[in-house]
């Protein structure tokens, strides 16, 4: 199949696991191109849209995630969008993965993954490129390694299609358990003092949602993007107070800004499992954590958002939120 058929001319189907911020942004996305998607979640639910079908299932089912696969002729590509709770992903990440794996080899379809940094783990060279050695060590790091490693190499041995795309902490619209998601934006909103993990004037990289779905698309359908990672283009890295007084600005608001401190960390982590998960990963916020994406916006044309946008669209979709809460 050319190029230029895969890059959009030709519209298929698509088959997209999970259906929190990046699964429902992706579908979104794919749909509004003209393409037909099948969400795939454990409850049934997820984004609406005509050109979307829902349906309940758990990824971790190799039949079934096989017979999706297979739905109008066989799907174009298949995305993992699957995010398992941080402090299960050694146990929950291999069955996953491993279906995927093997519906991607059944069905033919491209198996596209969203990836993070953490592979890289703490002693990545600044900025990040896509051809680094991932040195993690940690449990997560090492789970991520795993799996961008197992398809970069099932690709190069014809066993699959498969690429992958690394993004840094989410910001934006649908965007809740992040960085800068539901213990940044409300206090944001209300003008009140803002908490954040680490350093608050290093450079931190934010991956843009609707950034990181337009990449997923884009390499899912550009046959020069299989066998390899590509970085999800992100808005010149600032700090993480910089982010969040463009938050501000964009709301209206004046914040302070202020560091949570190790020790109260590891305090949370008594009573959060999710807190003390972000222990192993604490130092991607207390020093530089910059992602270099030259690659992807020379070869693929893609190009960040703007901050300043960002910052827009994630106080409207929150403030949106919050009025639909009221009236709900």
């Amino acid at each position: 199949m050319t190029a230029s058929i895969m890059k959009g001319t030709f519209m298929s189907h698509h088959l997209v696991a999970g259906a929190g911020p990046v699964g429902t942004t992706t579908a979104r996305l794919l749909a509004e191109q003209g393409h037909t998607v099948t969400v795939l979640t454990r409850s049934g639910t997820g984004p609406h849209h005509p050109a979307i079908t829902l349906e309940r299932g758990d990824a971790a089912d190799v039949s079934g995630l096989t017979r999706l696969a297979g739905l109008h002729g066989g799907v174009a590509a298949i995305y993992n969008c699957v995010n398992p709770p941080y402090h299960r992903w050694p146990t929950d990440w291999p069955p996953v993965h491993g279906a995927f794996m093997v519906a991607a080899e059944r069905s033919g379809a491209v198996l596209v993954m969203i990836d993070n940094l953490y592979a890289f783990g703490p002693d990545a060279p600044m900025p990040m490129h896509e051809d680094d050695p991932m040195l993690a060590t940690g449990r997560k790091g090492a789970v991520r390694r795993t799996m961008a490693t197992e398809i970069l190499e099932a690709h190069a041995a014809g066993r699959i299609r498969g690429t992958l795309a690394r993004a840094s902490d989410f910001i934006g619209p649908e965007v809740t358990g992040s960085a800068m998601g539901e213990r940044v934006v409300p206090r944001v909103l209300a003008g009140k003092k803002v908490s954040v993990l680490g350093a608050i004037d290093v450079p931190h990289d934010f991956s843009y949602m609707p950034d990181v779905a337009r990449t997923l698309a884009t390499i899912a359908t550009d046959d020069r993007a299989w066998g390899r990672a590509w970085h999800v283009p992100n808005a010149p890295g600032v700090s993480q107070s910089h982010t969040v007084h463009a938050l501000a600005a964009a709301a209206g608001t004046k914040v302070k800004v202020t560091s949570i401190p190790g020790a109260a960390l590891k305090l949370l982590g008594v009573f959060s499992p999710m807190m003390r998960e972000l222990q192993e990963t604490s130092y991607q916020f207390e020093r530089p954590w910059i992602a270099d994406t030259t690659h992807t916006e020379q070869t693929l044309g893609l190009t960040a958002t703007p901050l300043a946008e960002q910052a827009a669209a994630t106080v409207a979709w929150w403030r949106a939120r919050r009025s639909a809460e009221r009236t709900g």
